[in-house]
């Protein structure tokens, strides 16, 4: 077995659970790769004779084939991830070394069983959706994809904007507010939920529109088929707004025609036992622990 291993940013604190980990898989006879950004701490805590080698992105992915890829961090390190992964269908477990973890579903305290179950496959892949951004001009390099969401934004010194919308090329609506999240149903429990988005289930083929701090209190978030392909022009006091996918973020003007569709592929999430959605949402959200009713 082969297993690439993504450390987007190393804390201190968790040097030593890291290098359990590691030392686990290699007793396993797991080959592992790490990621050259995290080379300074592999010399720190194996020295320089390891036979670890290092992965750099995409292309080696492709090269080698691993069986895995297993972030150590948070929902952002696995958010970044895919960008590296893309289209190669290699599966990818999230150990959660951070706080909420919806994503990073693996504890650190549940890391020795989480090798086993990788070791005498007791676990499932779930196919996740990705976002895909069209424009007229140049964004996000090689990878204008998202898994949890698309967004549009006023800058932090400037008034509402203007999104104009529309689906399938018909229009849908003039959102006048800070600004709109596109999210797919894995982001529909990210920055969606906080704006009062609806949560959806994984495997539902849908895709949600919500407005961040709309200016009309009948604005309300929109579930629609991911078939359908959005298509967005702004307008604002100001020249230029934010567009994120996920974590990125670049900065746009009323000139950018965008569009965003639903990916040609997915995303293959592990899920070990017995972790299921409900069960993450009863774990990361308290929901049935309020025994008042």
């Amino acid at each position: 077995m082969r297993v690439f291993i993504y450390i987007q940013k190393l804390k201190q604190e968790d040097a030593g659970i890291i290098k359990n980990f590691i030392s686990e898989l290699r007793n396993n006879h797991i080959k592992v790769f790490i990621n050259v950004d995290s080379s300074d701490f592999k010399e720190d805590l194996f020295g320089k004779e390891t036979d670890i080698e290092q992965w750099e992105g995409y292309e080696d992915i492709k090269i080698h084939r691993p069986n895995f890829v297993i972030t150590l961090g948070g929902d952002g390190s696995i958010l970044h991830a895919v960008t590296l992964i893309r289209d190669t269908k290699t599966p990818v477990l999230g150990i959660n070394l951070g706080r909420l973890g919806f994503l990073a579903s693996v504890e650190k305290k549940f890391i020795s069983n989480a090798v086993y179950q990788l070791m005498h496959n007791m676990y499932r892949i779930e196919e996740r959706t990705l976002l895909n951004l069209v424009s007229s001009q140049p964004m996000f390099g090689v990878t204008p994809i998202a898994l949890n969401d698309f967004t549009i934004l006023k800058r932090d010194n400037s008034s509402m904007i203007t999104i104009h919308t529309y689906v399938n090329g018909d229009f849908l609506n003039s959102y006048w507010a800070d600004g709109i999240i596109i999210a797919t149903p894995t982001g529909s429990t990210g920055y969606s939920l906080s704006c009062g988005g609806p949560i959806l289930f994984p495997q539902s083929h849908n895709l949600v529109i919500t407005p961040v701090a709309a200016h009309n209190l009948n604005v309300r978030p929109v579930v629609l088929p991911d078939e359908v392909v959005l298509s967005f022009k702004v307008e604002g006091r100001t020249d230029t707004f934010l567009c994120t996918m996920d974590s990125r973020v670049e900065i746009i003007n009323s000139s950018y025609q965008l569009a965003v569709r639903k990916a040609d592929y997915t995303i293959r999430l592990v899920q070990l036992q017995p972790t299921t959605f409900l069960k993450t949402l009863h774990d990361k959200l308290n929901w049935g622990l309020d025994q008042r009713n």
